[in-house]
């Protein structure tokens, strides 16, 4: 076995490895670029090598560099990046130093969903009908999909994790979807290749784990439905499959064998099928990937084996032994904890943890001993757009489905990631859903369920009703005696006198007026409690308590807990898994007040970086018209215009960093202006 180990990873991937190296003794080096410095990831490891700008964990040389610097005798990718790049495996083994993955040769194969399917279709193993020949150009594709038949998928050649596929149902938006499958497979992968495939109906996504040692043992270490996805990127998966019987396990099984035995394989990697919904004996290959998965946690819980440990194992030279042939026993499920935004379509969301509750607290807080939880979050990070936007996974066991399913629900309600916005109650809300409990999924559930799943864009009462208890919980004084800000004083909300307490807040779009008044004394629940009216709507009795980092609130006797923290004039709150941050407008500061009624402009989506812009000042689009695209986090985003009407001004150009909701461009309608 080796004695140190470099992993060319970050965030909770390479805690995930170091963890592993911890328990075998092993030294553990870090890499880390100019935005990590003081990432978790890098405070974890036994010593860290910088490696330079945010694009440098993807420098082959660099990688290589470190490890020599560092005396690292192996490097482990951990997953992304460079983990299923051939060329790091190459460097490392002219390098004398151990790559823990399969062989370059293996990843070629693999990572070209073209030869991948021509080689596991020479293996006997099922493959979904289409076209793929290498170098197709776009009019062959759009006549490749219209041959095969509307809908169908395409794909990006070089990669997976659901960059750059586009479905396509129409064959006027074939040019179009081509046109932006190419731009974010080039840049997500370096390669513009498409192939194009039959869209299965409603398929359920299920891979297979295998393990395969240097001397010809490959097994099949069982199955994980990872069906629930977004933008054909999981974000729920479990173990063992609800769908598959004895007999469909076994030979999906099989095909992965085949499958991974077709390139050489050694080391843990994943084959993954669609699987008919309506005819779940039937099996389709999709890819093979090349490295440890995301959701390993769940196959690793219900086998009690660790995955990284015979990756290590496996690369040091070892056989498979016993524990390959490992048993599963009850079920797990993963949740995979996003910087999304449920409601602006999963959108990426970025800024400074606040405040960690419940089990995503890496202090430990709320974990129980059937629940795994992996992160690499902390207080006063900061969470940008450079790098993929997951933050942490939550796995639950249970000794059956039903109880996996309730005991991660149950965490979730309790977890909250205050400072920006995250999809952990979309994730509750999604566990409790009908069809999610019943086993009953397809890849197109979670989209379908998205709009009744997501939090509302603009908070309830009452949250609004927190806000501005939490902000009258400060008390006034004269300039010289005010704290630093709203939040920082206080203990209980006491109403003294007639005169109303008024604060407006934005919410969402627009702003809204809370007003609290009474004319009691008392600070506890139940005992002199005012009253809260927000807008034009009804008063309530309420009253709130600060108990440290929580906030008590009561209205009209019913109570409820929120984790709250401060960020200037914004005050984040959450409960049940959601979190909401809202903004104490000010006069002077806010002088040029919200955007008048109806002008709804159209606004980048999300922070991110303009990749093209497709309009000029000028010129006349139409609603619904391309006016630029943005990336954030490996992901693009198209901007339309939203009317009729003419390109006045162009305020962006491609490169350009943007915040969430900066304005793009003006077209104006009709003689009046609106932002695109």
């Amino acid at each position: 076995m080796f004695e140190s180990v470099l992993v060319a990873n970050r965030g909770e991937i390479a805690l995930r490895v170091m963890r592993t190296l911890r328990s075998l003794g092993l030294r553990s080096v870090a890499v880390f670029t100019d935005p990590d410095r003081d990432a978790p990831h890098v405070r974890a490891a036994d010593s860290a090598v910088h490696l330079g700008p945010a694009r440098a964990y993807l420098d082959v040389e660099r990688v290589i560099d470190a490890a020599r610097r560092a005396g690292a005798e192996a490097v482990h990718p951990g997953y992304g990046f460079l983990a299923e790049n051939p060329a790091l495996a190459r460097a490392c083994a002219a390098a004398g130093i151990v790559f823990v993955g399969p062989p370059a040769q293996a990843i070629e194969v693999m990572g070209d969903k073209i030869n991948a399917k021509r080689t596991v279709a020479a293996a006997g193993v099922p493959v979904v009908p289409g076209r793929d020949e290498p170098g197709m150009s776009d009019e062959e594709l759009a006549a490749a999909a219209l041959e095969i038949g509307l809908p169908v998928l395409l794909k990006p050649s070089a990669g997976g994790g659901g960059k750059g596929m586009r479905r396509v149902d129409e064959p006027s938006e074939l040019a179009r979807q081509i046109a932006a499958a190419r731009r974010e497979a080039a840049g997500a992968f370096g390669d513009a290749t498409l192939l194009v495939e039959r869209l299965v109906s409603r398929p359920r996504h299920i891979e297979v784990q295998v393990l395969a040692d240097r001397f010809g043992a490959t097994v099949s270490l069982g199955e994980r439905e990872c069906s629930l996805q977004r933008r054909h990127q999981k974000i729920v998966e479990e173990a063992p499959s609800p769908l598959l019987d004895d007999a469909a396990r076994a030979a999906m099984g099989a095909s992965a064998v085949a499958a991974a035995r077709a390139c050489g394989y050694v080391g843990a990697g994943t084959v993954e099928f669609l699987v008919p919904g309506d005819r779940p004996a039937e099996h389709f290959f999709m890819e093979m990937n090349t490295r440890l998965q995301v959701e390993h946690p769940v196959t690793e819980m219900v086998l009690g084996i660790d995955l990284v440990e015979w990756q290590l194992r496996v690369a040091a030279g070892e056989r498979l032994g016993a524990e390959s042939l490992a048993r599963p026993r009850g079920h797990a499920v993963e949740a995979r904890v996003y910087a999304e935004d449920p409601a602006r379509g999963f959108l990426p969301a970025s800024g400074t943890v606040l405040g960690l509750r419940g089990a995503l607290d890496p202090a430990g807080a709320g974990r129980s001993p059937h629940l795994r939880v992996e992160e690499a979050l902390r207080v006063g990070m900061t969470v940008g757009t450079a790098y993929d936007p997951m933050l942490a996974k939550v796995i639950a066991w249970g000794t059956d489905r039903p109880e996996a399913l309730a005991r991660l629900a149950s965490a979730l309600r309790e977890c909250a990631v205050l400072g920006l916005t995250t999809n952990v109650g979309f994730l509750r809300r999604l566990l409790e859903h009908p069809d999610v409990a019943a086993g009953r999924l397809d890849t197109g559930l979670v989209e379908q369920a998205a709009p009744q799943l997501a939090a509302p864009a603009s908070p309830p009462e009452d949250v609004l009703v927190a806000a501005a208890l939490l902000e009258a919980l400060a008390p006034e004084g004269p300039p010289e005696q005010a704290p630093p800000g709203p939040w920082d004083t206080g203990d209980s909300w006491r109403v003294g006198g007639p005169v109303p307490r008024r604060s407006r807040w934005r919410a969402g779009a627009g702003l809204v007026e809370v007003t609290v008044h009474g004319a009691g004394t008392g600070g506890a629940l139940g005992r002199g409690q005012g009253r809260v009216r927000v807008a034009d709507g009804p008063e309530r009795s309420a009253g709130a308590v600060r108990e440290g980092d929580t906030l008590v609130v009561d209205i009209e006797g019913v109570s409820r807990r929120w984790a709250w923290a401060t960020e200037g004039d914004t005050v984040w709150l959450a409960a049940g898994g959601d979190a909401w941050g809202l903004t104490l407008w000010r006069e002077t500061i806010d002088h040029a007040g919200p955007a008048p009624a109806g002008d709804g402009p159209v606004t980048s989506p999300m922070p991110g970086t303009v990749l093209s812009v497709h309009v000029a000042v000028g010129d006349t689009v139409q609603a619904g018209q391309v006016v630029a695209a943005v990336e954030a986090m490996k992901m693009e985003h198209t901007i339309v215009a939203p009317l009729d009407g003419t390109v006045t001004h162009v305020l962006v150009e491609p490169g350009d960093s943007v915040r969430l909701d900066q304005a793009l461009a003006v077209i104006t309608e009709e003689g009046r202006p609106r932002r695109a």
